[in-house]
């Protein structure tokens, strides 16, 4: 495999679309229609489009500091969507899911665990960024450090070893450019489980994540607009309005969102603005041009958690059920707790900063070529520039009994362009129905990192620290250049009316050229060095609905990244080669009583190999294997209108095996923030009153986790609970809106104090979750 070879991308990128072009005009002409039960057929639509499926027949009911951040290659999948039809069930199955298949099939019609969370459950659960949407999810926890914000963990694995798309493409790992995001813009999350190599490229070894913005549609415009204020004085404000214009098949949507989350720590918030539209444009009924344009930016007053403290140092104040355990780094603290005097203390410097400022253009056509075969190509480009100057470290020191610190700074300067190119064609096969989709797909991705080349010290107190400023910074720069191309081909054959088979099989090439200078300009030994890989992963499953609405489903599925994306970490003479991971996987999907309850289980076995841990510094070490098992269940209910009943569990036994290194092992521990436990539920009631009210209530719970791979410092299991109340005014109220709904909130209301996420590359400190807030918000449509 290490001998495939691809063009770069620079001349690939032209030559994709006329490559697949060709493809298609050497085609028979006219090709067999389906004969029984095809797949939706393929409506020309803008790619990335949100959309739920119609059934057919019987389917009808059916290393501290430069580890974080770092650059990979991307890569972008624009798919088949089907028209609008089906209504939601309890479990969003009739959604299309993007990041999970090119095919156009929906959740139940995919072989893996897929979650869709749509926009109306984002805004009726209150979730406020992508980090909330995730903490509703089965089996997936979030954290927002400041260094890796909208982190995640899913069956196992973090961070980085999931990819995070954005409407289907991937900017880099997700340590290094993910930011923190508001939804309001954002027309569904899905949730891929599991390895995901075939769709969304390498570093997919626990899953996908892909955050979608909202789409045009045809039709009569609609308009939108939501308020909210809580009592740590945050707001947010967006405003959406899409529909047919005047010009016959031009559509159009816009959305603007304004938001200040302030934290609960001192001297600490998220400030938020993202604007985003999309032109659809329906030459023929064959052919659509669209174009899609986004700017986002935030700017943030970090917190980066409360230190570890010795119980012994904070005598009455120590606390307990937030973390326990015996700990050594710089000193040894023994027994550790969080002081309760620090629960809102800002340890940062008082000219900190985190800004990141995005544009996103996109733009594309579909073309049905006849009436089995459609050609979809869409180009990209993405820029970005973020920056992180800040006090990082807040360590306490046994000796003197103060907080060591030490500051940080490191800047991106990213730019990325791409394009995709899908072929679809629906055909029959000796008599059997088959949709084969081939897709050629490129990127070019040039990053430029300007970090700190010294990193300024000092002590505070414990209690009402002299925050003080950032001091004397020195820099020196690093970049890459990574490219990406892929061939893949997808490809799913009905052999009964019931019964599927699904695969699919992916050649990808990565190059990577690096380039390191010292603080002079120098260029540093071993500078500048090229490496190239070629992984090949892919998917072979099925899906056989025994009795309408009841789906099993099996897969085997691969997964490759390039060990751990530590292209800025790992030193030319060591070791960069691929990290491969392989999962099995089984489960059930069932939709009865008239649509109106539904549940999943799934049942997983996954292994990465060649593994690469952070070992601190700029050094890694090899863990040999990852290994994680679990089951997840999910299921919702309405057994009668007024009432809807949820709720979601997930378990997972994950361990490192083979990870010996000079003076220890940590073989049988478990990565960090990976909790074995973790489960969803929630109720609400509707009175159907003049002026109806529906009250909820929805909790959480997460298990045990630990901070590190040495397992030394746990942090605790938690249960939260949130609950709700909102009322819908009538239109004769407000004749001016169609719809308006008033909501107050009360977040985590028993104000359960609790450890959210722990960086194991800043070991000292751990990250705290919110206190109880209340929040009010307004919402319009019309």
């Amino acid at each position: 495999m290490s001998s495939i070879r691809i063009v770069r991308p620079r001349k690939f990128l032209l030559a994709s679309a006329a490559l697949t072009s060709f493809a298609a005009l050497d085609l028979p002409a006219a090709l067999a229609q389906q004969a029984r039960e095809p797949l939706p057929p393929v409506e020309v639509s803008p790619a990335q489009s949100r959309k739920q499926a119609k059934p057919a027949g019987r389917e009808v009911q059916s290393t501290r500091r430069a580890a974080a951040r770092r650059p990979a290659a991307a890569a972008a999948m624009p798919k088949p969507v089907v028209p609008a039809t089906a209504p939601p069930t309890p479990l969003n199955s009739n959604a299309v899911a993007e990041s999970a298949s090119r095919l156009g099939l929906t959740v139940r019609e995919t072989p893996a665990t897929v979650e869709v969370i749509s926009a109306e459950t984002m805004r009726e659960q209150g979730y406020r960024t992508v980090s909330d949407v995730a903490q509703g999810a089965v089996g997936v926890t979030a954290g927002d450090n400041p260094a890796e914000p909208s982190a995640f963990s899913m069956r196992g694995f973090t961070n980085s070893q999931i990819n995070t798309l954005y409407n289907g493409i991937k900017i880099g790992p997700q340590n290094m450019t993910s930011r923190i995001m508001d939804t309001a813009n954002l027309e569904a999350v899905e949730f891929l489980k599991g390895p995901a190599s075939l769709i969304s490229g390498e570093g997919a070894a626990g899953g996908a994540i892909n955050f979608v913005t909202k789409q045009p549609h045809t039709g009569a415009i609609r308009n939108e607009a939501d308020f909210s204020w809580d009592s740590l004085n945050s707001f947010r404000a967006h405003y959406g309005s899409g529909g047919s214009t005047n010009v016959q098949g031009l559509d159009y949507r816009f959305d603007i969102s304004r938001s200040a989350l302030n934290g609960f720590a001192d001297d600490t918030n998220t400030k938020m603005l993202d604007m985003s539209g999309q032109l659809n444009y329906r030459i023929s009924d064959s052919l659509k041009i669209w174009g899609a344009i986004e700017y986002r930016e935030d700017r943030s007053k970090a917190y980066w958690g409360a230190p570890l403290v010795p119980i012994a140092f904070s005598g009455s104040h120590a606390t307990t059920g937030i973390v326990s355990g015996n700990y050594f780094n710089r000193t040894d603290l023994g027994a550790v707790t969080i002081d309760d005097r620090t629960f809102n203390t800002n340890y940062n410097v008082l000219d900190n900063r985190n800004v990141a400022q995005e544009v996103w253009l996109r733009g594309g056509f579909e073309l049905k070529l006849a009436p089995d075969l459609t050609l979809k190509s869409q180009a990209y480009g993405y820029g970005a520039e973020r920056t992180w100057f800040n006090n990082e470290i807040e360590a306490f020191d046994s000796t003197n009994n103060q907080v060591y610190r030490e500051r940080f700074y490191v800047a991106h300067s990213q730019r990325l362009v791409g394009n995709i190119t899908d072929l679809i064609w629906d055909a029959d096969i000796a008599g059997f129905d088959n949709r084969l989709v081939t897709t050629l797909s490129s990127s070019y991705l040039d990053f430029v990192r300007p970090g700190a080349a010294n990193f300024p010290n000092d002590y505070v107190s414990l209690v009402d620290p002299d925050r003080g400023f950032y001091g004397l910074l020195t820099t020196k720069q690093q970049t890459a250049r990574i490219d990406n191309e892929a061939l893949s081909f997808e490809d799913r054959l009905k052999l009964t009316r019931t019964f599927a088979l699904i695969g699919g099989l992916r050649v990808e090439h990565i190059g990577l050229d690096r380039n390191s200078t010292d603080t002079a300009g120098l260029v540093n030994a071993g500078f500048p060095f090229a490496k190239d890989w070629a992984p090949v992963t892919g998917r072979i499953g099925y899906t056989w609905e025994v009795v309408p609405g009841l789906t099993f489903f099996s897969q085997y599925a691969t997964g490759a990244d390039v060990s751990a994306n530590t292209s800025f970490l790992l030193l030319p003479t060591q070791p960069l080669d691929l990290t491969t991971s392989r999962t099995y996987e089984t489960g059930v999907k069932h939709l009865f009583w008239d649509n109106r309850a539904e549940w999943s289980f799934s049942a997983y076995d996954i292994v990465r190999k060649n593994v690469y841990a952070a070992a601190g510094g700029m050094a890694l070490n090899i863990a040999g294997r990852q290994e994680s098992k679990g089951i997840e269940l999910a299921a919702s209910v309405r057994p009668i209108d007024p009432l809807r009943l949820w709720g979601n569990i997930a378990y997972v036994d994950a361990r490192y095996a083979d990870y010996n290194f000079v003076g220890g092992s940590f073989s049988g521990n478990t990565p960090p923030n990976v909790p074995r436990i973790v489960a969803n539920a929630g109720a609400s009631y509707r009175f159907f009153t003049p002026w109806p009210v529906e009250l909820g209530i929805t909790g959480r719970h997460v298990g045990d986790r630990y901070n590190t791979d040495a397992n030394v410092v746990t942090m605790k299991a938690y249960t939260v609970a949130d609950v709700y109340a909102f009322v819908d005014i009538p239109k004769t109220v407000f004749n001016a809106v169609d719809q308006a709904r008033l909501t107050f909130r009360v977040r985590n209301i028993t104000d359960k104090r609790y450890a959210v996420w722990g960086d194991p590359f800043y070991p000292d400190q751990i990250l705290l979750g919110a206190p109880r807030t209340y929040e009010l918000s307004a919402a319009f449509k019309w």
